[in-house]
């Protein structure tokens, strides 16, 4: 093995594939490569493809392999090429900003020119950042990075004054109308991440069913909003969830319509058990192996319309769509 280090070639990474699909073991792959087995590690790891949407086609493959690392390489070379561009970043590094910010700015300027976090993260590590001891002006001084896969988001983090604890004895015993429940039912993986939010009021049980294509919260909050915000207000007094993620842009459904939001303690779901029942019942319709992809969002309102038109002994065998009705017209009298 030579002493200078070169990168994996076309004709390599081939082999690799071809030995990857006849499971090949690593150390037999860098013998005959005359390779370091880290470094075929390293190439199976960073150049895995994966797809939500395609699961079948997980893999290791050569020519995707070769291209994915030429893009890296040229987006790390952007700071090379660019001297202008490399003093724009080291001047808003020294003066106190951090990749991120100095990414996420340069895309609100529309900069004709402009590299990621990760990309200024990378140089900052690399020989030339090292040399200039560009670390040293990071938020956290450290002069090596951390692996990525220490690097672990923090929980979101939900204020104390919208614990459950603080919701209102009227909301808790169902004294009062307009205060709801929602959660979010999750299917296989393998069917990607599309999901529904579940909403339930909890006097009448009256349910609204909504179709989301992933858990990002903006996308999940804005859905939500969008459903109730024609209601009047004391029809959509409250909503009470769990603390998942996709539940941390609260803060919108407050400020722009203003509902409400209370959040249950972690891990304790039964504290909403209204609309963890609804799950229950729905599931008939709406089972985990489900494609839920399928689905059009008339589907999704005819079993939501299921639910509503069904009575309940809870409500003296009326169904939640008619009790919905009578403390609507009541409220508004």
């Amino acid at each position: 093995m030579g002493t200078t280090y070169t990168q994996l070639s076309i004709t390599e990474r081939r082999r690799i594939e071809r030995w990857k699909h006849t499971k090949v073991p690593v150390d037999e792959m860098a013998r005959v490569l005359k390779r370091c087995r880290s470094t075929i590690y390293r190439e199976l790891r960073r150049n895995h493809f994966s797809d939500e949407s395609l699961p079948k086609y997980a893999g290791y493959y050569g020519e995707a392999a070769h291209t994915k690392t030429a893009d890296r390489r040229a987006r790390q070379r952007k700071l090379i090429k660019h001297p202008s561009l490399c003093d724009s970043v080291i001047r808003q590094l020294k003066n106190g900003w951090t990749p991120e910010q100095i990414g996420n700015r340069m895309i609100l300027e529309k900069a004709p020119l402009r590299v990621c976090q990760e990309t200024i993260y990378r140089y900052i590590y690399s020989k030339d950042g090292m040399n200039q001891e560009l670390w040293w002006y990071l938020p956290t001084h450290r002069m090596s990075r951390k692996p990525r896969r220490a690097r672990k988001r923090q929980p979101p983090k939900f204020h104390r004054d919208v614990s459950i604890l603080f919701r209102p004895d009227d909301v808790a015993h169902r004294r009062q109308f307009g205060h709801w429940e929602a959660d979010l039912m999750l299917f296989k993986q393998t069917l990607g991440q599309t999901n529904v939010t579940t909403l339930v009021e909890r006097v009448s049980r009256f349910t609204l069913i909504l179709k989301n294509p992933n858990r990002r919260t903006k996308p999940v909050m804005g859905k939500i909003m969008k459903a109730i915000k024609d209601l009047p207000h004391v029809a959509r007094r409250s909503i009470t969830f769990d603390r998942g993620t996709e539940f941390v842009s609260w803060p919108h459904l407050q400020a722009e319509i203003g509902t409400l939001t209370w959040f249950c303690d972690p891990s304790s779901p039964w504290q909403k058990g209204t609309v963890e029942n609804t799950n229950r019942r729905a599931r008939r319709w709406l089972p985990r192996k489900r494609d839920i992809r399928r689905l059009t969002d008339h589907d999704i309102k005819e079993i939501s319309d299921r639910l509503n038109s069904t009575p309940r002994k809870c409500l003296g065998w009326k169904t939640p769509a008619e009790v919905f009705r009578e403390k609507m017209l009541e409220e508004m009298r």
